[in-house]
C-alpha cells in the first residue's frame, strides 16, 4: 500500500532534531550556541526572533541534549522552582504574553542557585517586555543574548525542501525557488504553504508544480480555507 494517502487531520510531525537542523548565516550564531552548550557565555540565554525563525527548533534540541524541563510561560510558580535547581531549564515564547514577574524571578534565582542552565525564547529582547519588576530586568540583562534574523533565501529553501522531506515528498527545485521568492519570509509561512500544497496534491492525486504552489499560496494570501473541515 502507497504511503501517500488522503490525509487525516494529523499533520506529518515536525522533524525537530538536530539532523534536521538547516544552518545559514541567518541563525549560524544561535545553532552555534546551542552546539557549545554547556560552554555557555553565562547561566541565563535568551535567544530572540521573528515568529517563525526557528528558535523552537534550536530549542528543542538543547532541550534534548541538556535533558532540560520545559515550564510554560503560563505555569511559572512555585511548583517549578525545586526543578529549576535540579535540571537545566526552557522557557519557549517567553514574551507571548503576560508573565508571572515575580516568578520568573525566583525561577531564575533557583537555576542559578542550583548551578542549571536556563534558555529563554522571545520574540525580541528584555527591553521590549515591559517588565515592571527591576531585580527581574537586572537577571535579563545579565543574561546572554542572541539573536536569529529573518530566513534568508539558503535557510528559507532548505526548510521548504526538509518540510517536503518530512512529507516524503520530491519537489522540483524550481518549485523551491518560487515559494522562497512568494512567500512571507518566515517559517511558519513555509510550514503552511507546504501544508496546503502537499494536502492539495494528494486530493487532487498529482504531483506537486509551480502552478499548483502559485494557486495555493494564492489562495492563502487570500485568507480561503480550502482543507479544513
Amino acid at each position: 500500500m502507497s504511503s501517500r494517502q488522503l490525509p487525516l487531520d494529523l499533520a506529518p510531525g515536525e522533524a525537530l532534531s538536530r539532523d534536521d537542523l538547516v544552518v545559514t548565516p541567518a541563525n549560524a550564531r544561535a545553532a552555534a550556541l546551542i552546539e557549545n552548550w554547556p560552554s555557555w557565555p553565562a547561566p541565563v540565554v535568551i535567544l530572540a526572533g521573528p515568529a517563525g525563525s526557528g528558535k523552537t527548533h534550536l530549542a528543542a534540541i538543547w532541550r534534548e541534549e541538556a535533558n532540560a524541563v520545559t515550564v510554560p510561560r503560563e505555569a511559572i510558580q512555585a511548583e517549578s522552582m525545586e526543578q529549576a535547581g535540579l535540571r537545566p531549564v526552557l522557557i519557549d515564547n517567553v514574551d507571548g504574553g503576560p508573565v508571572d514577574e515575580h516568578g520568573l524571578f525566583h525561577l531564575i534565582n533557583a537555576a542559578r542557585s542550583g548551578g542549571q542552565a536556563m534558555l529563554l525564547t522571545a520574540r525580541s529582547f528584555p527591553s521590549a517586555w515591559g517588565i515592571k519588576l527591576p531585580d527581574l530586568l537586572s537577571r535579563l540583562k545579565a543574561a546572554a543574548m542572541v539573536e536569529i534574523d529573518e530566513p534568508d533565501d539558503m535557510l528559507l529553501a532548505g526548510v521548504i525542501t526538509k518540510l517536503f522531506a518530512d512529507r516524503q515528498v520530491d519537489v522540483e527545485p524550481h518549485v523551491v525557488q518560487f515559494l522562497v521568492r512568494r512567500i512571507e519570509r518566515s517559517l511558519s509561512s513555509a510550514i503552511r504553504a507546504v501544508d496546503a500544497i502537499d494536502r492539495a496534491a494528494l486530493e487532487r492525486k498529482t504531483r506537486i508544480t509551480r502552478p499548483l504552489a502559485a494557486e495555493m499560496v494564492a489562495a492563502l494570501e487570500a485568507g480561503e480555507r480550502m482543507f479544513e473541515d
